[in-house]
C-alpha cells in the first residue's frame, strides 16, 4: 500500500528543502533496478528521516502524470492516487455542479475538489484524515483554487445548502475492491441518510452493483480513452428527471452522452458490412439498444452487444466483415490460412473461449493481419473475419 506518510512529511515536502529534493529526483530512473542506489542518494540528500517521503512522492508524481493534470508538483499517497478521479473525468462530473455552492465530504488529496473549485460558486472540502488534508491544501493552493479547507466527518455534515460530493472508499485493508454498496466507506445507506433531501453525487467504481442502488438514482457510467473509468450516482435535483442509466464518452474533441430515456426499439438481423462493438460505458450502463437505434445498427443477437449495420457511426473503430463461419478451430483456422493471415485480434462475446490461448492454437503464418471476432448467434458460436477500421 506504499509507505505511510505523518504530517511532518508533508510539511518538509512543502518546504523549500523538500521541492528541491523532488526537483532533483526528476533526474533519476526510480526504477526496481535502481531502487537500492535511490535510497542511498536520497539519504544522502535530505538524511534518513525524510528520505522514503522524498522517493515515495516522486515515484507517485510518475505515476499520476497519465491521470491528473500538473502531476509533477503533486502531494499524494499511493492509495489516495489509486483512489484520486482523473482530471478530465473531474472535470466532466463538476460541469453539472457549476455555479452551485458544493461541499465535497471526502476529498482526500484534492483531485475532484480542485475541478469543483474551477466552476462552483463555493467550494468547502473536507476529510478525516489530517494527513490527506495537508495534502489537499498544497495541491489546491497550487492551482490557485479558493476552497474552505475542514476536517470533518462525511456523515457528520458540516455545511447546508450545498450539493455534496462524496468518494467512498472502494477497496478494504488488502486493496479488495468493493462491489456491494453496503461495503462502501462509508456506505451508501449512510451518505443517502446523513444527506436526506440533499442533491447529492456519489464517485463508485463502474463495477458496482447497480441493482442494490434506489431506483430515485441516476447511474452516470464515464469511459475515456477507450476505457470505463468510473460511475457516478446522482440524486436530488442533480439526477435528470426520467433519466435511470446514462452512458457518457469523453474524447479528445469533447463528449457525448446517451440515456434510457432514447428509444430501444432496435431489429436483430443478419451480419451486414460492418460490426460495431460500443464503447464500455454503453454496455456496461445498459444501453446498447439505445446506442444501436441512434446509429440504425440492428443486434446479431438480443443477448450480445456486438451490433451490425451498412455504416458505422463516425470516429469509431469499427470492423468491416470479410467472411464468417460457424465457430470450429479446424474451420477458423483454414479461413484464417485462405486470407493469409498470420496475426490476429481476437475479439469475443458470448462464447467461453481464451482469445490467447485460442490464437496459440491457431499456429498463423501468414502475412497479414486481421481481426476474429467471435461471438455466440442464438445457439450458434460464429467467427467473422473481419479488418478493423477508424471510421
Amino acid at each position: 500500500m506504499g509507505y505511510s506518510f505523518d504530517l511532518r512529511d508533508v510539511a518538509f515536502l512543502r518546504s523549500s528543502a523538500g521541492a528541491d529534493a523532488l526537483a532533483r529526483l526528476d533526474e533519476w530512473e526510480l526504477t526496481a533496478a535502481t531502487r537500492l542506489t535511490d535510497v542511498a542518494r536520497a539519504r544522502s540528500l535530505v538524511g534518513e528521516r525524510f528520505a522514503a517521503a522524498v522517493l515515495e512522492t516522486g515515484v507517485l508524481r510518475r505515476r499520476a502524470r497519465s491521470k491528473l493534470t500538473g502531476a509533477d508538483s503533486w502531494l499524494l499517497t499511493d492509495p489516495a492516487l489509486q483512489q484520486a478521479t482523473a482530471t478530465r473525468v473531474a472535470e466532466h462530473r463538476a460541469e453539472r455542479l457549476a455555479g452551485r455552492d458544493v461541499h465535497d465530504v471526502t476529498c482526500s488529496i484534492g483531485a475532484d475538489a480542485e475541478q469543483l473549485a474551477a466552476v462552483a460558486r463555493t467550494c468547502v472540502a473536507s476529510d478525516l484524515d489530517p494527513v490527506r488534508l495537508a495534502m489537499a491544501e498544497h495541491n489546491l493552493a497550487a492551482r490557485g483554487r479558493e476552497v474552505v479547507l475542514v476536517r470533518a466527518d462525511a456523515l457528520q455534515p458540516a455545511t447546508r445548502g450545498t450539493a455534496v460530493v462524496a468518494d467512498p472508499a472502494r477497496r478494504d485493508d488488502t486493496g479488495r475492491r468493493r462491489w456491494n454498496p453496503a461495503e462502501l466507506e462509508p456506505p451508501l445507506d449512510d451518505l443517502l441518510a446523513a444527506y436526506a433531501g440533499r442533491d447529492l453525487v456519489v464517485k463508485a467504481a463502474p463495477g458496482l452493483d447497480f441493482d442494490a442502488v434506489p431506483d430515485e438514482a441516476e447511474v452516470e457510467i464515464v469511459s475515456m480513452s477507450g476505457q470505463v473509468r468510473e460511475a457516478s450516482l446522482w440524486f436530488g435535483d442533480l439526477a435528470e428527471s426520467g433519466v435511470r442509466r446514462r452512458g457518457t464518452v469523453l474524447t479528445g474533441e469533447g463528449a457525448w452522452t446517451i440515456t434510457d430515456r432514447e428509444p430501444d426499439d432496435c431489429p436483430v438481423i443478419e451480419a451486414g458490412e460492418w460490426i460495431v462493438d460500443p464503447d464500455g460505458a454503453v454496455v456496461r450502463a445498459g444501453l446498447v439498444r439505445q446506442y444501436a437505434v441512434r446509429w440504425g445498427l440492428g443486434q446479431l443477437d438480443p443477448h450480445i452487444a456486438y451490433l451490425t449495420g451498412p455504416r458505422p457511426p463516425a470516429g469509431v473503430r469499427a470492423f468491416r466483415v470479410q467472411a464468417q463461419v460457424r465457430f470450429r478451430e479446424k474451420a477458423l483456422r483454414a479461413l484464417l490460412r485462405s486470407h493469409d493471415v498470420g496475426s490476429a485480434e481476437i475479439l469475443v462475446r458470448g462464447v467461453d473461449v481464451d482469445p490467447d490461448a485460442l490464437r496459440k492454437r491457431l499456429k498463423l503464418t501468414g502475412s497479414a493481419s486481421a481481426t476474429v471476432v467471435l461471438t455466440r448467434i442464438g445457439d450458434t458460436a460464429t467467427a467473422f473475419l473481419c479488418r478493423a477500421e477508424r471510421t
